[in-house]
């Protein structure tokens, strides 16, 4: 502890997360996008943090062949470009010598006895003490070969008695169907208490911080209900397209690819019970119950609170770009939608006939996601005389890019009329703390490592939450008479049937 922390009274009462027990991390995709861009440069940035124990060894999985020394030296030159602080070359050097690489197609049994070979070597080289962590950074339709050649080889049971737990990637099915059929395959290889589905969003700090903003400030929690609270929105927005995706966003959709996992994760967080207490499992039930008493949507009920929208041809930050069936590998009469807003209620007491408003896009002028929950008005009758109208309060809680929080209030104008004109109080992290908040992937990581599922997907709320998508992809796709497809141009906030939706209410979407 430093002398800061001994006679800081603020810190009296906080405790520090204990070291993740050495283990090895095998990263199946280990030449893919995500390897380099965010899972190493994660383990990297909690070395240099001191929050890796020194034993911790990484095996990249992969089709391609390269010996370790080329593979460390791709890493290394893309964990000096992504890397949320420089890197330091001795430290580098250190963390470096303990990545190996692993050939093998995804179905050979073969590579997987070898790999195991391998993995028993460095136990004993390096004293992981048969600890494993398999990250899944592969497609879906990889998962099952994946997981079934773990189980045939032993690799899901530790040889020393030690742990062993997997990570999977979203997406976790396509519907209620197939995620129900992967999370057998799964619990046939994992147990549940194992099985830790990632969701990066809520590995960002402000995501985290939604808990303790409720349950820790008692000028929140009391008026957190539909006796002061007028109406929540989530917003995800990015100006990119489907930047080369297009077969994997064809399958998708924005429904699928956003609202099922992230903005229904925000949901639940926003709109949860208190735990009992902050162990993963208790925090993770009031989550389900959560996505429960959503009201279904069902047949006219879909296109009366879903509105879904494709971008058509338009100009962002000045350039011009072309419209979503003009896209790379999309079909030129596609019907997927990049663009959804829904109008959700929550059915029980503290929510009662307070809409949820969930709105994601894409092409949309800016980046940035965040949860706005707008309060009651103040009765007016007060300042009727004075001509000025009472604003409504607003918090909103930023997930990304600017992490932080703020709190729109009333003010009186300086001057001797009287002019009130909303303020706004505001917390970002990285000016508040004096550091940069770490990668939403760091935090994950070493969660997993360490056994902490709080912040990971249990399989009941996968579940749950296709149930409550398949619904509405069944009425656009399988209806006689599926709500319409609308279009908006690139660069706007999205289709007018959007705005229409919610301006029915007496209300209006916030602008980021």
């Amino acid at each position: 502890m430093t002398s800061n922390e001994q006679t800081n009274p603020f810190r009296e009462g906080l405790s520090s997360r204990p070291m993740p027990q050495p283990c090895t991390v095998v990263i199946f995709g280990a030449t893919g996008d995500l390897t380099h861009r965010k899972l190493i440069p994660a383990l990297y940035n909690l070395a240099a943090d001191g929050d890796l124990p020194s034993s911790l060894t990484v095996v990249g999985f992969a089709r391609r062949d390269k010996t370790d020394d080329v593979f460390r030296k791709e890493l290394e030159d893309d964990t000096r470009k992504f890397s949320r602080q420089s890197v330091q070359d001795e430290l580098w050097k250190s963390f470096a010598s303990r990545i190996f690489y692993h050939r093998s197609e995804f179905g050979d049994a073969e590579g997987y006895k070898s790999l195991a070979r391998r993995m028993e070597e460095i136990d004993a080289q390096f004293g992981t003490r048969g600890n494993r962590l398999f990250y899944l950074s592969v497609a879906p339709s990889e998962f099952e070969v994946i997981l079934e050649n773990l189980n045939q080889s032993g690799l899901n049971k530790s040889p020393t008695g030690g742990w062993s737990r997997v990570i999977v990637e979203k997406p976790f099915g396509y519907d209620l169907a197939t995620a129900r059929a992967l999370n057998t395959v799964v619990n046939n290889t994992f147990a549940e208490a194992d099985t830790f589905r990632i969701d990066h969003f809520l590995g960002k700090e402000t995501a985290q911080n939604i808990m303790v903003l409720r349950f820790a400030n008692a000028i929140f929690e009391p008026l957190w209900n539909n006796r002061y609270i007028d109406h929540v929105q989530i917003t995800a927005s990015e100006p990119l397209g489907v930047e080369g995706r297009g077969p994997y966003y064809e399958g998708s959709g924005a429904l699928r690819d956003m609202v099922q996992n992230h903005l229904l994760q925000l949901l639940c967080l926003t709109g949860m019970e208190p735990p009992t207490d902050l162990s993963a499992d208790s925090v993770r039930d009031e989550k389900v119950k959560v996505v429960r008493s959503l009201r279904p949507l069902r047949g006219e009920d879909v296109a009366a609170n879903v509105i879904r929208g494709q971008y058509a041809a338009g100009a962002i930050n000045g350039k011009n770009v072309v419209a979503y069936r003009e896209e790379d590998r999309v079909n030129p009469q596609s019907m997927t939608e990049s663009f959804v807003a829904l109008r959700l209620n929550i059915d029980n007491w503290r929510w009662a006939n307070i809409p949820f408003y969930i709105r994601v896009g894409k092409r949309l002028p800016k980046g940035g996601t965040e949860i706005a929950v707008q309060f009651k008005a103040a009765p007016q009758v007060l300042f009727n005389k004075a001509g000025s109208e009472v604003g409504a309060n607003v918090l909103v809680i930023r997930i990304q890019p600017d992490e932080g929080i703020s709190l729109r209030m009333q003010a009186k104008i300086p001057g001797t009329a009287l002019r009130i004109e909303p303020v706004k109080m505001d917390f970002h992290y990285g000016t508040s703390f004096g550091k940069a908040s770490p990668e939403a992937y760091e935090r994950l990581l070493l969660d997993a490592m360490s056994g902490d599922a709080t912040l990971f997907a249990r399989r009941d709320e996968v579940e749950q939450a296709w149930t409550f998508i398949d619904e509405i992809e069944n009425a656009w796709h399988k209806s006689p008479t599926p709500p319409p497809l609308t279009f908006y141009p690139a660069g706007s906030w999205g289709p007018k049937e959007a705005d229409e939706m919610i301006e029915k209410d007496g209300r209006a979407w916030r602008r980021l």
